[in-house]
Formats: structure tokens, sequence, C-alpha cells
């Protein structure tokens, strides 16, 4: 064997093939040594140096396929012998290696020979392990009676718990995945060793590799989405625990938390399982662990719905508007003006112009007469002449009357100035008050209302004149409190952040200020809108899988209420009558059994404890999210 493989790589290094016809060339990635990988051909020097049991030979030979394994191109039977000379070390590794390397490895380096022995073993399964994820390379493994035995005998006989065997399980595992999907295991009567789920079951639940849970579990789901292998589902089966227990990592490991949900979905997909998981006493933690996978991956934005109409505000108008007066020195310079001068200037200072607003000429003729009648002064104009003058000044003032019943003369275009001092907070607002001057405090403000106002007061009565109040009848010794209500403090409040600069009115042209504002009508509120979320996207496909194990769960709760009242002749449709028309054998097919009525009855109740986190739930879709919505309902009727 050994001049055989010498003799082949001296031919192969000269780049003759022994004997072979003229074949395709094939393109891999290792160019260079092409010829290795040319197919049929009887002997390929990587076969022979795997089977002449030479060290060295067999590491050049293993080494090379590592790097050739990972193309897409590798096929298995275009190389024979190649299969069963993998076969060789990894058989030497389940009878005698793992023990071996277990032993001396716990307490010593392990020995050149023995450690070079088992690294031929792990190289050879990791080529298996590569060429089993090309499809026609799995089928061949899966109809390999000896590729079968070392899986089963691997997973039986091997401990992953040991770090020197945790790398080998691993491509053991993933070579039995590759070929999961078309794998029909035996009948449950066949002996234990010939059934790879018991070992993968428990890998799943009591190993610590994360990357072995991870290769079980999905394994587990490409075995059991077999119809053909439906009977070997178990209710009680160790790696259903682990699913559920991992499930609560969704947060930090998405990874193994879609591989539990996967396996989850594939053990509650079949009938007897979903009522069988009724009775499991990680029910309602489950379903929770469910909906939170649902509302953490949903994405949302904010909506706003307006729901009302206009908001009419006005200002706060915390102190009354006061009209505009002659201060004493412009009524001094006034009187001694010349007419119409004088008129025209005091025109300028108490009226300003505005196309919406009116003045009576009563008022305007009035105003004037009152502050120029002075004894030993300049005679005034007559009435016409200020009206006049009101329309020289303004020009958009015009003289009119306005027809009716009565009519009524007035100025249109021209209303009172406004006084826009801003330091009238100590004035006195007490109609037909005198004092024009400003007080420096409210103690000042408050002696001059009493001397004024009050104590000097003829009438023992009181009516309050301050601004717009109407109280009337109040004893000297009352008024003297009440006035107080009405007194600025000595230091103006901070307004806070979230006050508003207008007060909202309850309809447009509603009086502001009123004397009573508590008797007002409540206003509207200012943000008539509603902010409401809804989804952006559809869930990705671990969100989608949740929703389906809890849609399967639900439908196994609520199975026995599927029944509806009938409405024909004899029944009117009266709530709770159901004509029963099965015969007696589909009766006893369909009859529930104590502990499947047990079970509904546990279903039903986790789904009322879930039912304000479904509410929570918002899918894009209509369809998935009439599934919430449904379940959200059958949660109501349950409570009540």
């Amino acid at each position: 064997m050994a001049m055989a493989a010498a003799t082949g790589t001296q031919m192969y290094r000269q780049g003759h093939p022994a004997q072979s016809q003229p074949l395709a060339r094939v393109d891999l990635v290792d160019n260079s040594e092409r010829w290795y990988t040319e197919p049929h051909v009887p002997n390929n020097r990587m076969v022979m140096a795997l089977r002449s049991g030479i060290d060295t030979e067999v590491e050049w030979a293993l080494e090379r396929l590592c790097r050739l394994s990972i193309n897409d191109k590798f096929i298995l039977s275009h190389l024979p012998g190649l299969t069963h000379a993998l076969f060789v070390w990894p058989e030497w590794f389940i009878h005698r290696g793992a023990m071996e390397c277990a032993h001396l490895g716990s307490l010593f380096a392990l020995p050149p020979d023995l450690g070079r022995r088992k690294r031929h073993a792990l190289e050879s399964v990791f080529v298996l392990r590569n060429t089993s994820l090309i499809p026609e390379n799995a089928l061949e493994l899966a109809g390999n009676q000896r590729a079968r035995a070392i899986i089963l005998l691997a997973l039986h006989h091997i401990s992953p718990q040991v770090d020197a065997n945790a790398e080998f399980i691993l491509y053991i595992i993933e070579i039995l995945q590759s070929m999961a999907v078309t794998l029909v295991l035996p009948p449950p009567n066949m002996p234990y060793l010939a059934n790879p789920l018991p070992p993968l079951a428990i890998l799943a639940e009591a190993c610590a590799n994360r990357s072995i849970i991870i290769a079980c579990l999905s394994t587990l789901t490409l075995l059991l989405s077999n119809p053909a292998n439906f009977y070997h589902l178990d209710p009680a089966t160790p790696a259903l625990n682990a699913a559920v227990r991992y499930l609560a990592l969704f947060e930090s490991d998405r990874e193994l938390a879609e591989t539990c949900l996967n396996y989850l979905y594939a053990h509650l997909a079949h009938p007897a399982m979903s009522k069988a998981f009724l009775l499991h006493p990680l029910l309602s933690p489950t379903l929770r662990l469910l909906t939170l996978i649902l509302k953490s991956e949903q994405v949302e934005q904010d909506v706003v719905i307006p729901i009302g109409g206009q908001v009419f505000t006005a200002p706060i108008g915390d102190e009354p508007v006061r009209l505009r007066e002659l201060t004493p020195e412009e009524s001094e310079r006034l009187l001694g003006m010349d007419e119409p001068e004088r008129c025209i200037e005091w025109l300028k200072i108490m009226y300003v112009g505005n196309p919406d607003a009116e003045t009576t000429q009563v008022d305007l003729w009035t105003l004037y007469r009152n502050t120029f009648t002075v004894p030993g002064r300049s005679a005034i104009l007559q009435a016409q002449e200020v009206i006049k003058n009101a329309s020289t000044v303004f020009i958009q003032a015009t003289a009119m009357v306005l027809p009716g019943p009565q009519q009524r003369f007035i100025v249109r275009g021209i209303e009172r100035a406004k006084d826009t001092s801003s330091s009238n907070r100590f004035r006195c607002r007490w109609q037909g008050c005198d004092q024009i001057t400003q007080f420096s405090s409210t103690a000042e403000l408050y002696d001059h209302l009493l001397e004024t106002h009050i104590t000097n007061s003829s009438s023992p009565q009181i009516s309050c004149a301050w601004g717009p109040c109407t109280t009337s009848g109040l004893p000297k010794s009352d008024a003297r409190r009440h006035v107080l209500t009405h007194l600025p403090p000595m230091q103006s409040f901070a307004k806070h952040p979230a006050q508003p600069d207008s007060v909202t009115l309850p309809s447009e042209g509603y009086p502001h200020p009123v004397p009573d504002p508590t008797t007002r009508p409540p206003p509207p509120p200012r943000r008539t809108e509603v902010t409401t979320k809804t989804p952006v996207s559809d869930p990705p496909s671990n969100a989608l899988t949740a929703l389906l194990c809890i849609r399967v769960l639900f439908r196994s709760s609520f199975a026995s209420s599927d029944a509806a009242p009938r409405v024909d002749e004899d029944h009117f449709g009266f709530p709770g009558v159901v004509e029963d028309t099965r015969d007696e054998g589909e009766e006893e097919q369909h009859a529930e059994t104590d502990a499947e009525k047990e079970g509904e009855r546990k279903g039903r109740k986790a789904f009322i404890g879930i039912r304000r986190m479904l509410e929570d739930i918002r899918i894009r879709d209509e369809t998935l999210m009439s599934w919430v919505t449904e379940m959200v309902e059958a949660g109501v009727t349950g409570t009540t």
C-alpha cells in the first residue's frame, strides 16, 4: 500500500494521471492541485494517501480535503473510496480514541501519537460535515449504513461534556442535520441505539455548549418536520424544556431564540402535542415569552388624528385695558394752543385709526368739550368742525348716519386710543376716580381706596366700582375687606412654563373678560387630537413563528367552543342549543378525555392572563392582526 501510494504520488507530481481517460477539468479553489479532485479516477492520490496509514500522507490528504471540501463542486461519488476512507479515523475515535483522550487529557497533554490520531478524526468529520452541505453528498451519506452507524454510536457513547469531545460531537450533529430533511427514523419498537432523537434531546437540555444546543434543536426541528416521523413526538421530551428555558434569551441571543421558536412550532404543530402542552407547568410563562417576543419585534410610529374643530382663544388680560388720558403736561400744553391746531393735536393723541372701529359723534364732541371748556381760555370749536377735523386727521375716517328705528350718528374708521403704559400696576381702577398718578405699592393704593372711596363716602352702603365688579350693598367694614380681593400683589407671580398665553373661549365672540369667570361655560380642550401608534413594517420571521405558536395553543384551548348555536325551524337560534347529528362511532372518536378538558381549562385561563399583553400587539397585516383580535376577544369573553 505504501509503495502504491508513493508511486501514485510520484506520477501525479509529474502531472500524468495513471492510465486514465481525459476528463473535463473542474474549477476549484485550489487550482494548483486540480488533478487531485478529477472525478472517477480509481487511483486518486488523496484516497490512496488516506488508506495508506502513513501519518504524513494522511495529514497531507486531510489538510487538502479540508480546503477543497468547502467547494460546491466537491462530490464524494466522484472520488471512489473517499467516503469509506474518511470513516476510518472517526470510527477509531468512537470505539477507542474518545476514551483514551478523556483519560489521558484530563491530567496531562496527549502523547504525540494519540494527539495526531485525534486530529485525523476531527479533520475527517470536518470534511464530511463540509461535504454534507451539498444535497448530493447528503443523500449519499443518508443512504450509507456505515455513516448512520457512526452518527448513532457517536451520539449515544461520546459525552460532549468533555471539552475534547465537543468539537467532534458538533460536527457529527451537523452531518445529521444535513441528512435530516429526507431521513426517515426507524419505528419505535426498534432498539434504543437505532434512534438519534433521545440523545439529541438530552444534549439540548443538559449540554452547556451553545453551539451544540443550537445544532441539536435545529436537527430535531428538521427531523420532526417530516410527517413520516410524527410518531416519534414525545410530550415529555427534554428538548421541549430546553427550548422553553432558552426562549427567555430572545433579547440577548437572537439566533438561539429563533432556533428554540422553530423547534417549539415543529413540536406544537401536531394536534396531540399542542393539547398535551396545555397541561405543561410552563404553559403560562411560555405564552408570556411568546407575546413579549411579538411586542419587542414590532416597530411603530406615532400618528396624530385630529378629532375636534377650531379652538377660539383670547389674551389673558390680567390687567384691564385703560383708555388714553391726557397727562397734566399734555393738557397744559394743549390749552395754550389756538384752534384748529389744538383740536387736530388733541385728535392725534386721543384717537387712532381703525377701519373696523366706530365712534359716536356725540362721544367725540363731549370728550372734546369737557377737555377744553376752561374759563379764561380760548373758545372751543363747534361739533361739526370737530367732526370735520377728525376726517382730516384720519383719512379713513368718515362721518355717517346709520338708518334704523333710531338713527345713529357715527364716525367710522377711528377709535379711542389705549393706554399702553406698562407702569399701571398700582393705578386706581375705581370708576370715576380722578387720581391719575401711579402709586408705588399695594399699601399706598389701599390707603387711597379707603380714604377716597370708602371711609369718606356719605352712604352707609358701598357698591364696589373697581373695574367690572358689580358687588353692591356692602357695609364699610365689609367693603374694606372686599377691596383687598382686587388689589395686585407686590410681586408678580412667575408663570408656569406649561401655562398658555391665552384663554380658551367656549365659542367665537364670547365676551372676555367677564365679571365672574366661574359662570362661563366650559370651553373645548385645546388639544383636540388623539395620538396613536401604528406599525411601520411586518414583523420578522421569529415574531411570526411566535405568533404561529400562540395561535396553535389558542386553537387547542378553545377547540370545544367552536360549536355555535344552530338556527333552524326547531331551535330558532336559541343560545346553547346545538343539534348533534354525529353517529355513535363518530361521537366516540371525537369524545374528549378528562385530561383534554382540563388542558382546555388551563389554556383558557392562561390566555386570559395574557389578554392585556395581547392588546398592545399591533401588526400591519390585516389577517395576522385579526388573529390577535380574536384572541383578545376570547380573553374578554372568558373573563366575563
